[in-house]
């Protein structure tokens, strides 16, 4: 393994870092109270890699058992408990707890718990999952099982259930 060719190509460095305040406003709101945070799009980040926060309310559940074939994602548990499925068992993770899940790795997560919970979700590369998190829940039960399926082809999520 060897470091990647350099995207930047200058001799003296540049002001470009990106600040987002912790009291930032969520993005989206589902109707369970859920929040999802935009920390790091794939957009913002050039592809690399999309970096979101996902803020759990009590009970506030969570998608079934799922796969991806063109991205991994990663789940840091910042603070209560999250239900994460690791394609073998259910695991509680706390904070501080990491799951890292390749492409094709089967995985789901909840928040089963009467406490909020949150967590740090980490895709590579950085494919535009936005349009995904502000419609899933619509999507879900709104949409024809024809439409359903080529969204969740468009957005790379394969259910098992």
């Amino acid at each position: 393994m060897s470091y990647p060719d350099p995207k930047y190509l200058g001799e003296k460095g540049e002001i470009s870092a990106t600040f987002r305040p912790v009291d930032t406003a969520a993005d989206v709101v589902s109707g369970s109270g859920s929040r999802t945070h935009y920390l790091a799009t794939g957009a913002a980040t050039g592809g690399e890699f999309g970096l979101y926060r996902f803020d759990m309310s009590p009970r506030g559940g969570g998608p079934r058992t799922h796969f991806h074939k063109s991205i991994s994602e990663s789940f840091f548990v910042i603070s209560g408990t999250v239900r994460l499925f690791n394609g073998e068992s259910w695991i509680d993770g706390t904070a501080g707890d990491f799951l890292y899940v390749p492409q094709g790795g089967l995985h789901a997560f909840r928040n089963e718990s009467d406490d909020p919970a949150s967590m740090l979700i980490l895709f590579t590369p950085g494919a535009p999952r936005e349009e995904y998190f502000e419609k899933v829940a619509e999507v879900a039960t709104e949409w024809s099982p024809e439409d359903q399926a080529e969204f969740y082809l468009r957005h790379d999520t394969f259910w098992t259930e």
